[in-house]
């Protein structure tokens, strides 16, 4: 993984991983319905499976998952937690999600949570989405979660910002800090309207079976979107 951007991600995730980890341990209800309704055959990722909060559900329910992150740490975070629970089924990938080292139509189905986001610029977002079409086996699903560019939170921000920076950069790129345990760390984010959302999908030749647009801290407006896409 050699690519400036990748770099850049990996070191990031890297340095904030410890806390990550201490305070992003719930399950997404969404994730929860989406592996209940897959067989336990199936052959799942988890891509940007960062500390295994979904990781872990899935290694409950199916025979065989891997775990795909682009930080080391968090990976090292994993491992140990798969060590403890002497898991024999989760194979864990140091990897980008741009250029993702798993064989065509080779996985049934793939979680992708709150990592599309994360990357820069959109070709390479889009190539992600079509990495994930082509490990899928025909018929094969996946549910993607990205924030909302129209949340309470950053709702104003990008109000202004196309009124007086529109077409300087990617509308919709914003640097959200973590700040959590004394860190002050820049994160690379890119939020999505839903219509943008649904046109990246779009530039695959994945079904979209739903968009949906959930409330989870927002009160007015959602702060995320759940897609599920099938091949």
């Amino acid at each position: 993984m050699t690519n400036i951007h990748t770099k850049i991600s990996e070191e990031t995730w890297n340095s904030i991983a410890k806390s990550f980890d201490q305070t992003r341990r719930k399950t997404w209800e969404e994730c929860i319905n989406f592996i209940n309704s897959l067989s336990k055959d199936s052959i799942v990722i988890d891509i940007g499976s960062g500390n295994g909060r979904h990781l872990m559900p899935c290694s409950e329910h199916f025979k065989n998952v891997i775990g795909l992150d682009v930080s080391r740490e968090l990976l090292k975070i994993v491992k140990k937690k798969i060590y403890d629970k002497r898991l024999r089924n989760v194979e864990l990938i140091h990897s980008d999600a741009v250029n993702i080292p798993i064989k065509n139509d080779s996985i049934d189905a793939v979680l992708y949570i709150a990592t599309l986001h994360n990357i820069s610029i959109r070709y390479r977002r889009i190539n992600s989405l079509k990495e994930i079409y082509r490990i899928l086996k025909p018929g094969g699903k996946a549910i993607i979660s990205v924030w909302s560019r129209w949340q309470d939170k950053f709702r104003q921000h990008f109000l202004i910002k196309f009124i007086t920076q529109f077409g300087r950069n990617e509308f919709g790129d914003i640097n959200i800090y973590w700040r959590q345990h004394g860190l002050n760390i820049s994160r690379y984010y890119h939020l999505y309207s839903k219509r943008e959302f649904q046109k990246d999908i779009e530039k695959t030749d994945f079904k979209i079976r739903s968009i949906e647009g959930k409330k989870i801290h927002s009160k007015k407006y959602p702060d995320n979107y759940f897609a599920i896409i099938q091949k």
